[in-house]
């Protein structure tokens, strides 16, 4: 019986060993929380090669993972990660192979793997097969998430869905955005790995962020035993004022700081520096954690033609590849197609959005930022799903028209755009810091600020002006601007903790007579009006029916609704709103919506 047994166990394994392939390649090795809307990352063994390797491990092999549970199916480019702990290792050479996915499901996922090798396959398809990992399979289990509050991983991804607004896939909340455009050179960052600190371009530039490291909190991350405190610390303050946003340029090769670059060095346009982006993969996922969306700057116009004449060709290619590898898994970011973009062809700037709709997984929002108006890339049939706004006017007095002409000529054309306004003001001034604001601030809250939200535009990411301290090149202290935060911070916990539903209201402001009034609407629902300058206001509710309570937001301090000398009016007329409970000479929101007795 024994021997019996013996042979039948003998008989399946020489089976199995038959069945099974010479050379079978390997599954990877999942890591991370194996939880919807997650980070995971699947490690791969490969070919033993370097950065520097003649066979160049960035362009000449290309890693694509399909992922499939039930309907979705995501193909998520790859990258080579050197030894795989590269960001504290600074390791340049190994045979570690890495994708990252954020999936949508819970349940069963499997995966399929595709290495090919050949001269320039990673931006020009074909090739042949790398061996090693190509055609592994493998699958994990994805669990429910169990993040809350700002954390993104709670929310799900942030989706561009057809209109002017944002949404979290998890849970349907719509997205407001308040955040830092400055400083452009974000990552010019002393803690990074590479030599564009002592490469002689530009290098007093390089930043420490020392004002924030006592931001930084026991279990933040940090890199190579307490790298990265500085930026870390940063973010966290920004997070703190209750900010949700902030910018980067992560090429500014010939611009205005020169230090930011996923390259090697400053001529290479073809080798990415691998310990430095595993390090900028740091501070993503932290932000992530903390609820902040990325604007990925991926160019500004000093270097709009620096990769292949501004062509789409092989070194654009591979720059949007890496990133979107290294990055696209983030749930709340949006692609930039450039700043001040005006001297690409309108050829050239339809070649970028589509290789970053065919490209990107998950369809993040894709924008381009004004020098031209880019007026060419609206209709319904243009990959572009939101505009960045950049305005010239001290005192900010063009945003609001500026919104909504973007906006209307959007929806027009057949596609609206998702339009914010992320460098409101002039270059010499802009935002200024609170120890030099002068009327800066002001008219920011009035004009860029409010005239963003009343326009119906999502947000605003603030840029600070060359003149001043701490500026967009220059910034090592967002405490500069400690103020500022505050009011954009009352900005979005009045449109928030009021359920203000702007992704179904528009702008109205013929709805009152006064042409320095803002006025957004859901005509016979709710209506906010913002006076700039104070006083009393009106509002056309002839097509209305009904009584509405009339309350007032202090945009300049916060805090509850307060009741003026109005404190109800009926619709089928032009009602007068009254006046504020106090400063009647300061700007005011005014929340106008059907009386609720739950709510008194």
């Amino acid at each position: 019986m024994r021997r019996n047994l013996s042979w039948s166990i003998t008989c399946v394994l020489l089976l199995l060993l038959w069945a099974a392939p010479a050379g079978a390649a390997e599954a990877g090795k999942v890591s991370g929380e194996l939880k919807k809307w997650h980070k995971v990352t699947i490690d791969f063994a490969g070919p033993q090669t370097s950065e520097t390797a003649t066979t160049n491990p960035f362009t000449d092999y290309r890693l694509d993972v399909t992922f499939r549970n039930g309907t979705s199916i995501y193909v998520v480019p790859g990258y080579y990660a050197a030894d795989g702990d590269a960001a504290n290792t600074s390791a340049t050479s190994g045979n570690v192979w890495r994708v990252h996915f954020s999936g949508d499901k819970t349940g069963r996922w499997t995966y399929n793997v595709s290495f090919k090798k050949g001269r320039h396959v990673a931006v020009e398809g074909g090739g042949s097969s790398a061996g090693d990992c190509d055609g592994a399979t493998g699958s994990f289990e994805i669990h429910p998430s169990d993040k809350t509050g700002r954390d993104h991983r709670g929310k799900g991804r942030l989706q561009y869905i057809g209109g002017r607004y944002l949404r979290f896939a998890e849970t349907g909340e719509y997205f407001l955005k308040q955040g830092a455009d400055a400083p452009e050179n974000l990552f010019a960052y002393k803690d990074f790995d590479g030599d564009f600190k002592s490469d002689g371009k530009n290098d007093k530039g390089i930043k420490s962020f020392g004002p924030h490291v006592r931001d930084w909190k026991p279990g933040d991350p940090t890199w190579k035993d307490g790298k990265g405190k500085g930026l870390i610390g940063a973010i966290n303050y920004l997070a703190g004022e209750g900010m949700n946003a902030f910018s980067f340029l992560p090429l500014n090769i010939d611009g205005d700081d020169k230090n930011v670059f996923p390259y090697l060095n400053y001529d290479e346009r073809y080798r990415m520096d691998v310990s430095r982006l595993d390090q900028w993969e740091v501070i993503f996922e932290h932000a992530d954690r903390m609820g902040m969306f990325i604007h990925f700057k991926t160019l500004e116009t000093e270097n709009e033609l620096l990769l292949d004449g501004g062509d789409l060709g092989p070194q654009r290619k591979l720059y949007y590849r890496e990133l979107i590898a290294r990055f696209g898994h983030h749930l709340a970011l949006n692609w930039n197609l450039g700043e001040e973009i005006n001297n690409a062809s309108t050829a050239q700037k339809k070649a970028w959005a589509q290789y970053f709709f065919d490209s990107d997984p998950y369809h993040h929002l894709i924008v381009i930022h004004n020098g031209a108006n880019h007026f060419d890339l609206l209709g319904k049939d243009s990959k572009l799903t939101g505009f960045s706004l950049q305005t010239n006017k001290t005192d900010f007095a063009n945003v609001h028209s500026q919104v909504r002409t973007y906006l209307d000529k959007s929806a027009e054309a057949g596609k609206p755009w998702a339009v914010a306004c992320d460098e409101p003001g002039d270059a010499t001034h802009a935002l200024r810091p609170d120890s030099d604001a002068g009327n800066s601030q002001e008219d920011g809250r009035k004009n860029g600020l409010w005239g963003t939200l009343m326009a119906g535009g999502w947000g605003n990411e603030w840029y600070f002006g060359y003149q001043h301290a701490h500026s967009d090149l220059s910034l090592e202290d967002f405490r500069s601007r400690d103020r500022w935060w505050d009011y954009c911070r009352y900005a979005l916990e009045f449109f928030k903790k009021h359920e203000i539903p702007v992704w179904e209201m528009s702008c109205r402001d013929d709805l009152t007579p006064s042409e320095d009034d803002y006025c957004l609407c859901k005509p016979g629902l709710i209506y906010v009006v913002y006076l700039k300058n104070g006083g009393t206001a009106k509002l056309d509710l002839s097509d209305s029916k009904g009584t509405f309570e009339v309350q007032w937001y202090d945009p300049r301090n916060g805090g509850p609704l307060l009741t003026g000398t109005v404190r109800a009016v009926d619709g089928g007329a032009v009602c007068s709103l009254g006046n504020p409970p106090k400063d009647v000479k300061e700007d005011w929101a005014i929340l106008v919506r059907p009386a609720d007795p739950k709510r008194n």
